[in-house]
């Protein structure tokens, strides 16, 4: 691999890490598999192209492409919680909906920014190597929400949300909503998922409704691979395993793509394969490991 091809591979291994953190939030904390993480990327990216087509500020395209996430997030639990539908089928129901949404949004299939502004103009006096930038930026706005994430699953809040993941019926016991904490949680997962969206738009120059596709198992792969690494020994080591993961899983794409034996070579094409192949072999390294550690023991 090149030198810019690692970077790239970092760029979006930290971007995509936003996202992955929003999946962990649903799957391993609230133990809610929510699928409407595939339109809620795109989502972002969306809100945030437009807002900047219509003459709109970068920055603040960036909160409410959160926002709008959180809303769709809102949505899915609402439709899991009250109207009592399976959280796996709300999810693809909000996700459905997406799709026409999003197109309205951008008024077409997909949006260029090409000459427009982005949040990353505003670094490029400070002496930043222009390829550098999007890494640069997208690494602060990381490291803020993993902070901040980790902050709020230690509050009294935040300590319920883990509760109701884990027991449902003994926090409802102890008199809290359960279906508000799995409500706050969603849109707060979505909202993580619509602000890599939008950064991922503005980074690379568009907006696709289709760009959404595959989102889940990207982050299931992450998710599954800093487990593998780490484990979940606290939270804070769990979320950097997390991000671990998205970074890793990025790079070995990145790899296999460059990946040449005399004929044989792997296409962008390919994706959809080597990361069928890259989530498999995560789930099986835990088996793997365990069955090594029997046969040493014996």
């Amino acid at each position: 691999m090149s030198w810019y091809t690692v970077i790239g591979a970092l760029e979006q291994g930290i971007v995509f890490g936003l996202m992955s953190l929003g999946v962990y939030l649903t799957f391993r904390v609230l133990d809610f598999p929510d699928l409407s993480v595939d339109g809620t990327l795109p989502l972002g990216a969306a809100v945030s192209a437009a807002m900047i087509h219509a003459g709109g500020s970068p920055q603040l395209s960036l909160i409410a492409a959160m926002a709008a996430g959180m809303a769709a997030g809102a949505v899915t639990a609402v439709i899991s919680t009250k109207l009592r539908i399976l959280n796996l089928l709300a999810g693809i129901l909000t996700m459905i909906a997406l799709y026409s949404i999003n197109i309205r949004i951008m008024g077409a299939p997909n949006l260029a920014l090409l000459n427009r502004p982005t949040v990353f103009d505003a670094l490029q006096g400070l002496g930043i190597p222009s390829h550098v930038l999007p890494l640069a930026l997208d690494a602060v706005v990381l490291l803020i929400l993993l902070i901040g994430l980790e902050r709020f699953l230690h509050t009294s809040f935040g300590l319920a949300l883990r509760a109701t993941g884990d027991n449902p019926r003994m926090v409802a016991a102890q008199g809290f909503n359960t279906h508000t904490a799995i409500i706050v949680g969603v849109a707060l997962s979505n909202g993580m998922v619509a602000l890599s969206g939008a950064l991922l738009a503005q980074s690379f120059g568009s907006a696709d409704v289709g760009m959404g596709l595959g989102t889940i198992i990207a982050g299931l792969a992450s998710v599954i691979i800093g487990e593998t690494l780490v484990g979940e020994r606290t939270v804070l080591v769990a979320l950097v395993g997390v991000l671990l993961g998205s970074v890793l899983y990025r790079l070995a794409i990145a790899a296999a793509l460059s990946f040449r034996f005399g004929p044989i070579s792997l296409e962008p094409s390919d994706l959809n394969l080597i990361t069928a192949l890259l989530v498999a072999l995560a789930l099986a390294f835990p088996q793997v490991r365990r069955r090594l550690k029997g046969r040493a023991i014996r």
